[in-house]
């Protein structure tokens, strides 16, 4: 596997879902992941990455978005508001907005700056109690404050529980967004990103298929 054998499986899943492949963005998760190995893949062209933890994407990224032209980096994992505006300088997109808190947080960093990066809230469609995001019976008025914010909410972001079919998620995800007029679905991973295609996506994060098994070690 690496990231032609996965470029081609995006293409091969818009195809069959008569999508274009321009419309599916693949963020490469670098999180974890040695600089050897992300220095390749972006020896490769890539440009669009997805990190967990802004402490480990500033002792990253800044040193590569100098010496690479039109480098993005996109925050996946879970937000703490006393990282929150470390993270608005850093990435280009958060697609962890998960609580009123942190929107109300991101909003008035967003005034005082005068800028936001695009911003996915997060579904906990599973309803798990161990994972973060809105349960989906609030999703629509999460995206309301947060609209009411003036956040540049550009979509929603979900993680489906590892035990359930993972294209009930998606397809769920997909009805939330549609009823509040939201284009952006961040959704599908190594394993499960063909299925998201099918069911809308427009970002998926692989990031073991790309760069090989991490180590945690």
């Amino acid at each position: 596997m690496g990231l032609t054998d996965i470029r081609e499986r995006i293409a091969k899943a818009c195809a069959a879902a008569e999508r274009n492949a321009e419309d599916v963005q693949l963020i490469a998760v670098s999180k974890v992941q040695p600089n050897a190995r992300v220095e390749a893949v972006l020896d490769q062209g890539h440009r669009l990455f997805g990190e967990n933890k802004v402490q480990e994407a500033q002792g990253k990224w800044p040193e590569f978005m100098q010496r690479y032209d039109g480098v993005q980096v996109h925050l996946l994992g879970p937000l703490q508001t006393n990282k929150a505006r470390a993270a608005m300088e850093l990435f280009s997109a958060i697609h962890s907005v998960d609580r009123p808190k942190l929107a109300q947080t991101l909003a008035r960093l967003a005034q005082e700056t005068g800028a936001c990066p695009d911003l996915f809230l997060q579904v906990n469609t599973g309803e798990e109690e161990q994972k973060a995001g809105v349960l989906p019976a609030d999703a629509d008025a999460f995206i309301a404050e947060a609209r009411a914010l003036d956040l540049p909410v550009v979509g929603l972001m979900c993680i489906p529980p590892v035990h359930e079919t993972p294209s009930l998620h998606f397809a769920l995800l997909r009805k939330i967004a549609e009823r509040n007029g939201l284009a952006g679905l961040s959704m599908g991973m190594s394993s499960d990103f063909e299925e998201a295609i099918a069911l809308g996506a427009t970002h998926v994060r692989v990031g073991s298929a790309i760069f090989g098994e991490r180590d945690y070690s």
